[in-house]
């Protein structure tokens, strides 16, 4: 029966409105707010004492209306989270245009779709929780969080490619793959000799175009002492068919038995998938889903 105490337990009085409560039970049937238990945190919830989002003016637990002096609390104790952090992205448009700017939540700031610190939830090539920023000893690092499109950090200076890096240059997606060195030559059955090209004589690494499927499609092999140039319409790899991509855009230069990747100045940039950790600095962009942001430190 509604209002009805279990057997033994005495009712008790809310001490908000003074209604007899339902023993037991942790709210006031008559206005709500809590009976039993601990006593709501400064700035939580009133009825049900769950620590209101910034500038919230309901509740995300109960939905009921909070008081302004909560709102106030819950914004003091978001800025407390963040104080001993100074950073903050940056939304950039396709012309490198400030839309937004975002402070960052504190030591570790999630981005995403939904449920993340920074929400966009308008991209759909975004994952739900995409990517992570953390500080460390006030270092800025960019992590992916296992999301579906990756999370692509562009480069200012020229990056060592390691196996199995993905870059983005224009709108291609590229996979770098190393071949090893190959072996010495099985002795010949007689003394004729095997026609074929002489140069270059060793491919040691290749890049492969990937699908939006991730299939491959196309491949270039890379060998020592040879630099490929990507571009549109200039180049050793041209991709005349993509208008995000510059007339020369990117060099991969042979470095010893190494490649590096340089962007030749291009409109876009190029960008390396963030593998594990990867540092930020001051002015770095980097691409989540469909949006552009860029790290800003005062």
């Amino acid at each position: 029966m509604t209002g009805a105490n279990p057997a033994g337990v005495a009712p008790a009085r809310c001490p908000a409105c003074g209604h007899l409560a339902v023993a037991g039970m942790p709210f006031c049937p008559n206005c709500g707010k809590r009976v039993t238990g601990p006593a709501p945190a400064a700035g939580a919830c009133p009825h049900c004492g769950t620590p209101p989002a910034p500038g919230a003016a309901f509740c995300a637990a109960c939905g009921k209306p909070l008081d302004p002096k909560a709102r106030e609390s819950g914004t003091s104790a978001f800025a407390a989270k963040r104080a001993d952090v100074e950073g903050q992205l940056a939304l950039l448009d396709e012309a490198g245009t400030v839309i937004s700017r975002h402070a960052l939540a504190g030591p570790e700031t999630t981005v995403g779709r939904s449920g993340a610190d920074i929400e966009f939830r308008d991209d759909l090539f975004l994952s739900p929780l995409h990517a992570q920023i953390s500080v460390r000893n006030k270092r800025f690092i960019v992590r992916d969080l296992g999301s579906r499109n990756g999370t692509w950090r562009f480069i200012k200076d020229p990056q060592k490619l390691e196996d199995g890096d993905l870059l983005l240059i224009g709108s291609q997606v590229l996979r770098f793959r190393r071949l090893g060195y190959p072996g010495p030559h099985p002795p010949e059955d007689d003394a004729t000799r095997r026609m074929g090209s002489l140069t270059p004589s060793a491919d040691i690494a290749k890049l492969i175009q990937l699908r939006s499927d991730g299939s491959e499609r196309d491949a270039v092999h890379l060998s020592p002492g040879r630099n490929l140039v990507i571009g549109r319409d200039k180049g050793d790899w041209i991709f005349p068919y993509d208008p995000s991509m510059s007339g020369s855009h990117a060099e991969v230069r042979s470095e010893d038995a190494d490649f590096v990747v340089v962007d030749l100045g291009s409109r876009n940039g190029v960008a390396l998938a963030v593998r594990g950790d990867a540092s930020l600095e001051q002015q770095s962009r980097f691409l989540v889903g469909d949006k552009m942001l860029r790290l800003e430190i005062p």
